[in-house]
């Protein structure tokens, strides 16, 4: 998914600079905040992970 942003070719009238770049930047925003959440979960992965191997440890 990546939008066309202020393409005429794609059905949309053309628009001004700024409002071509405030629509750029709701896009990116909206993508590092996805991102961010993916990120956190992986984090939350790996540190469980590492508490299950180090609870093995201990327990060896």
């Amino acid at each position: 998914m990546f939008p066309f942003w202020g393409n005429s070719c794609y059905g949309g009238e053309p628009i001004s600079r700024k409002a071509r770049l405030e629509r750029k930047l709701k896009f990116l925003t909206w993508m590092q905040d996805d991102l961010e959440s993916k990120l956190a979960g992986v984090n939350a992965a790996i540190n469980t992970i590492r508490q299950q191997i180090e609870s093995e440890d201990a327990a060896a």
